[in-house]
């Protein structure tokens, strides 16, 4: 069995804001094949452990299967919230691409599943 390392892009979008002090995220799936991946690989320990740098709250997570998707909730995120956050960044919204550069290990064989499967949505 060959593994690789690949960032979440590779497999996945998100959406993310922020309430208060709180930054929530949604982690998508492009098919079933890449959310089996997401669900058992982006834990909420796994992605405490990607912002620790500078989030001294917990994560909470949702796994959110009929539409292929995690949700997480980081507390404590904005330093106090939007208003008082001395980052030169201070909203929820940009942490998205953050998530998606968070790296896992994967299954070679289970990467080209989730690559080469069609990908799901509104758009047919």
């Amino acid at each position: 069995m060959s593994t690789v390392r690949i960032p979440l892009v590779r497999i996945a979008h998100a959406r993310s804001g922020d309430k208060a002090d709180w930054v929530d995220f949604g982690l998508f799936a492009w098919n079933a094949a890449g959310y089996a991946i997401l669900e058992r690989e982006v834990t909420a320990e796994r992605v405490r452990q990607h912002f620790a740098p500078w989030l001294p709250g917990e994560v909470d997570a949702w796994p959110l299967p009929n539409i292929l998707a995690l949700k997480f909730v980081l507390k404590g995120a904005l330093q106090g919230g939007g208003a008082r956050n001395l980052r030169l960044d201070n909203l929820g919204k940009s942490m998205a691409g953050a998530l998606l550069r968070l790296e896992i290990e994967v299954d070679a064989s289970e990467l080209a599943q989730a690559l080469e499967a069609p990908r799901v949505g509104w758009w047919g």
